[in-house]
């Protein structure tokens, strides 16, 4: 008989607050902070210091890291895909940031994800990518609109310009580019920077460009703003350089970002600083530039006077100069202060709301030990507001312990122990400590026992969250703390037992200790046995009734002793590396060591016999414990990877995939039903046992599909990689990208097509063959459901993603594209429904086979009739969209101009248009009287 397992699946993951490869942004309310958190990312609240959204991606992977993050600037747009995400596997996220659920998932880039911007009206978004594309997509739509190429490096930042007409874009190819989003070609390629460019940004006026690199200063360009901006401009330039400032740290700039009113800018370096510049207006620049004009001339007539004396002659300066001075970059942009944080900072952002009194802005920074920060800027200072970093460690976490009851973890890092709830990820107690690298609950849960680095055992009050005796235990790192059990194999309080690098194993015994200024009571302990061993311990484990003590030596070794004697019992040896984990099972019949040479050796603990020896892992082996009462085991590793194993037949029977890190520790639950993993990552993840079934020939045969189908992207990742196909200069691409999923959507739509042909050609033998009422008993075709060959294949073809669509049906061959076309003239017919999808059939595949169409007379009938239908299908489509877009402008005014408090923005949105439109009107009459050379009174009117 076939035996089941349970298997076991990602239930929760908490202790990460921000990941440093991503960036901040504030959400379109701009009371939220968005931050990453590996493979997902959560929306802060910075004043309460708590999250109040979380958005997971349904399908969690290890590849699906959020490299950056992106929110749309129209407020108008929250009610729709307003957030973006990318990641390390070049996918598109769009969520909606009400509901926190993925609206869709886009593919297009063929490695991660670096930019992402959204245009000013929230319709349209750009991401730049590794691969050195920027694609433009449709948020509508939820499908790629095109894709430019140029950039010969990872395009590291863009923006949009002209209200979204142009997209400016930098790579670390050290070139800015300038694109026509209309005609879709590059307007300009700016030089100038000798290293990579990291970053730029564009005030919300568009009047400043700010870009920087590696370089000693930041280049700040102007940014035409018409066709009339003057004479010095070239034709197609969109942007100018205006000057150069001078920077205040040597590391290479990472972040520029201007706030909400653009009278501020940021600049955020590899390092622990940021400086903040002001933006002067155009009468203080003025101004500016007449004091700089004055102290010119001062000092010009100072150095004058000093050499009348020696009979030299200088030149006064122009006059023109000192009453007309020419406004330079310094002049625009003063340094307002430098902010200095406590560690690296990793990304920042200004809040968009308005700023607290006294303050000139808010801004927001994610520092690399996984912590948000919050200052508030004004003229004379740069104060922290707000931190949130209770909700995770600083640093990696090393180990984790369950109490005997599994409803309290406790975790270990560096400088601290925190103590959580492992149901929900809520961190209850945080205390601070050494760098623990090992840790046990004490029987009763209201203590804990913390091995550190520095050889000290540390005893900590969980209820208080204080630190209550620090013991000088050993004199190397302490590397394993033991709890010994009793005889019956529960745990008790006789004691535990240490291991540690100074080649000591001690026994250690419970006693409470009065506190000299009050009555009460705390706990402490005391060495009563100490064993000496040759080499350092890296691991102790005691059998469930306390009567062996295994020790795993730096020697690669296993020493088995009696805990009563101390006696030497077994030894084994055949690791070519050291033990670094081992445990014993629950009957004390086995016993499991993992090594840093990758692999799992089962023992038998009776005579010492290998049972088994498992190549585990790909990486060291860095802890393994078995389930309680059951011969099934869980190993972890550097190679980021959980693994399920039957210790008795030796099989792997489950690998769980989510850490983006080395997994350094585990822990099991009493009753096996869920387990904890901690990793570098600074994450702690909870797997849960569910009651679904797995068979091991059925993992198997999964694992060896997944295997294929990762042979076949890379094949073809291969095929259409950057090598076989370079991009032109300036080119144009297709936005998507081929997949498993738009290879089987291909392979739906050839089968829907032919299904209903094979339908077609029954009805037809039917229609010859029998008369209306014997046709009318005929069975319809149950795979149709009752359709008709029409309306099969076009459910077919609408139930393909958006952004797959395309690949789809640029994988079909002609024949299946001639029977798809087909049908376009039966779609378009339909009112009012599906033109949209039989505009973009039809011009995909007359785009793909556009040649063959031409010669083919089959063809030549539809085209024609096509031709015919469909631009009035689509031209009644434009008129009716634009008669209810202006209908809904009219209705926006009236209501707007009736109240005052729900249309605000509209109102002031449409006198913002009124007041350009009388601008242009006076800037044509203007026009028009020069022309005329008429005086003023006869153009009043």
């Amino acid at each position: 008989m076939v035996k089941a397992y349970l298997r076991y699946e990602p239930a929760i993951s908490f202790g990460v607050v921000a990941s440093p490869e991503s960036n901040v942004v504030y959400d379109p309310s701009g009371r939220r902070l968005l931050a990453a958190a590996l493979d997902r990312f959560a929306a802060w609240d910075p004043k309460r210091g708590l999250p109040s959204s979380i958005f997971t991606p349904a399908s969690s992977s290890p590849s699906l890291a959020v490299s950056c993050i992106a929110s749309s600037p129209s407020a108008a747009s929250a009610s729709a895909s307003s957030i973006a995400s990318g990641h390390a596997d070049g996918s598109i996220r769009l969520w909606d940031a009400e509901t926190g659920a993925c609206e869709a998932t886009l593919h297009g880039h063929r490695s991660a994800a670096s930019a992402l911007r959204f245009s000013p009206s929230g319709a349209v978004l750009a991401s730049g990518s590794k691969d050195c594309d920027v694609i433009l997509w449709d948020v509508v739509a939820q499908a790629g609109l095109f894709r430019l190429r140029g950039h010969r490096d990872q395009v590291t930042d863009l923006l949009f310009l002209d209200s979204g007409k142009k997209l400016a874009t930098c790579s670390k190819d050290k070139f800015i580019r300038v694109w026509d989003l209309d005609t879709q070609h590059c307007l300009q390629i700016v030089g100038g920077h000798h290293s990579e460019v990291w970053s730029m940004d564009v005030d919300p006026s568009e009047k400043f460009l700010v870009s920087g690199s590696a370089d000693p200063e930041l280049r700040v360009f102007r940014v035409r703003q018409s066709a009339e901006d003057g004479e010095d401009w070239n034709k197609w330039d969109v942007l100018k350089l205006f000057g150069e400032i001078p920077r205040q740290t040597k590391e290479r700039v990472q972040t520029i970002r201007f706030n909400k009113d653009g009278s501020l800018v940021a600049c955020q370096v590899a390092g622990k600083t940021a400086d903040i510049y002001r933006i002067l207006d155009e009468t203080e620049a003025i101004r500016k530039a007449k004091r700089r004009m004055h102290r010119k001339k001062e000092k010009a007539l100072a150095k004058a006077v000093t050499a009348e004396g020696n009979g030299t002659v200088i030149d006064p300066l122009p006059a023109q100069d000192s009453q007309n001075p020419t406004v330079v970059v310094t002049d625009v942009f003063k340094l307002l202060q430098v902010l200095r944080a406590s560690k690296k900072i990793c990304s920042v952002a200004f809040s968009p709301s308005n700023p607290p009194k006294g303050c000139l802005a808010s801004l927001s920074l994610s520092l690399n030990n996984n912590v948000l920060e919050t200052y508030s800027v004004d003229n004379e200072k740069v104060s922290k507001t707000h931190s949130i970093e209770i909700h995770g460690h600083r640093s990696d976490i090393r180990s984790l312990a369950l109490n005997s009851e599994d409803n309290l973890l406790m975790s270990t890092s560096h400088n601290a122990v925190k103590i959580w709830n492992p149901s929900t990820g809520d961190c209850l107690r945080t205390i601070d400590s050494d760098y623990g690298l090992c840790s046990a609950f004490v029987p009763g849960n209201r203590y804990g026992l913390i091995g550190t680095k520095s050889g000290t055992l540390e005893i900590i009050d969980i209820n208080s969250g204080n630190s209550i005796d620090v013991i000088e235990a050993h004199a190397g790192s302490i590397r394993s703390i033991v709890l010994i059990p009793d005889e019956d194999g529960t745990v008790s309080a006789r004691g535990f037992v240490t291991g540690s690098a100074d080649h000591d194993v001690k026994f250690w015994e419970y006693q409470l200790v009065q506190k000299s200024d009050t009555d009460s009571k705390h706990l402490s302990v005391t060495n009563v046995r100490t064993l000496k061993m040759n080499d350092d311990v890296l691991a102790v484990s005691i059998g469930p009734t306390g009567k062996h003590i295994a020790v795993a030596l730096l020697d690669c070794t296993v020493k088995v002793f009696f805990v009563d004697t101390l006696k030497f019992c077994l030894s084994l040896y055949g690791h070519k590396l050291p033990v670094l984990c081992m445990d014993i099972s629950s009957d004390g019949a086995l016993i499991v060591t993992g090594s840093a040479d990758k692999n799992l050796k089962i023992w038998g603990m009776d005579f010492g016999d290998c049972h088994k020896s498992i190549f585990a892992h790909t990486d060291s082996v860095m802890d393994v414990k078995f389930v309680y009462r059951t011969h099934y085991m869980f190993s972890v590793g550097k190679d980021r990877t959980v693994k399920y194993w039957d210790a008795d037949k030796f099989e792997l029977l489950l690998t769980l995939e989510g850490h983006h890190a080395e997994v350094w520790c585990l822990a099991i639950s009493s009753r096996g039903d869920f387990i904890v993993t901690g990793s570098h990552d600074r994450s702690i993840r909870r797997w849960d046992r569910t009651e679904e079934q797995l068979f091991i020939e059925e993992e198997r045969e999964k694992r060896l599909e997944e295997t294929f189908e990762a042979d076949l992207d890379n094949a073809i990742e291969h095929r259409h990689g950057q090598k076989d196909d370079a991009p032109d200069e300036g080119s144009v691409g297709v936005p998507g990208r081929k997949t498993k999923e738009t290879i089987t959507a291909a392979d739906a739509i050839i089968d829907a097509l032919d299904t209903a042909e094979e339908e077609e050609k029954r009805l037809n033998e039917l229609k010859e063959e029998q008369s209306n009422a014997e046709r009318a008993k005929s069975q319809p075709n149950v795979i149709m459901q009752g359709q008709s060959p029409s309306d099969y294949v076009l459910n077919a073809v609408s139930n393909v993603r958006p952004n797959d669509l395309e690949q789809a049906l640029l994988s079909l061959p002609f024949s299946d594209a001639l029977k798809l076309m087909a049908y376009l003239k039966e779609w378009s017919l339909i009112p009012l429904k599906q033109v949209e999808l039989t505009c973009r059939v039809c011009l995909v595949l007359l785009q793909t086979h556009h040649n063959q169409l031409t010669s083919t007379p089959a063809a030549r009938s539809i085209l024609t009739e096509l031709k015919g239908i469909l631009y009035g299908r689509v031209k009644g489509c434009k008129d009716t969209i634009g008669f209810n877009l202006a209908a809904m402008d009219h209705i926006k005014e009236l209501l707007a101009m009736r109240s005052d408090a729900p249309f605000r923005d509209a109102k002031a949105k449409l006198m913002e248009i009124r007041q350009e439109q009388s601008k242009r009107s006076d800037r044509s009459d203007g026009t028009e009287r020069r022309k005329k050379k008429k005086p003023k009174a006869s153009t009043q009117s």
